[in-house]
């Protein structure tokens, strides 16, 4: 692959994650973390068709409490993750579609409580491995637009 083919992307930008409804959330693109995560609250595990499931609450605005997105998802894995301050805990793993600078494509994402760290998302680099190449000295270079779910049928969130 030559570099002049793939997309530069900042080291925080806006995307969408048009399975939870989601048309717009700052993220962090964070090389140092192996998997994403979102910020989700009211997490509540549950069997749907002998499948475990789980459903939460994703406020994608820092610091607002509007939107409330209430999501469902099936658990794909749970598996033990280990934050930037050195905690370990076992977190619900679900995948979801995300969209990024035009591009949508699926990935691996963890439900975690964010709500005291800088952003809503992480985005880990097994998301963006083969997809772009970071400029850690730039922000939004993929635009700030909104993602257009009226196209889209994955979604699983409503709105609250």
């Amino acid at each position: 692959m030559r570099r002049d083919d793939v997309p530069v992307i900042g080291w925080r930008e806006w995307l969408a994650v048009p399975t939870l409804d989601i048309d717009q959330i700052k993220a962090k693109v964070d090389t140092g973390a192996r998997t994403s995560s979102i910020h989700a609250f009211d997490v509540r595990r549950f069997t749907d068709r002998g499948a475990p499931h789980v459903s939460f609450v994703v406020c994608p605005r820092q610091h607002r409490r509007r939107p409330a997105i209430q999501c469902v998802a099936q658990i794909r894995d749970e598996r033990p993750v280990t934050s930037s301050t050195g905690h370990r805990q076992v977190r619900y793993v679900i995948r979801v579609d995300i969209a990024l600078g035009g591009i949508i494509w699926p990935i691996e994402l963890t439900l975690a409580d964010r709500d005291s760290m800088g952003f809503r998302m992480l985005l880990g680099r097994e998301a963006t491995r083969g997809r772009f190449l970071i400029d850690s000295s730039r922000s939004f270079i993929a635009g700030r637009g909104y993602a257009d779910l009226s196209t889209i049928t994955l979604g699983k969130g409503t709105r609250k």
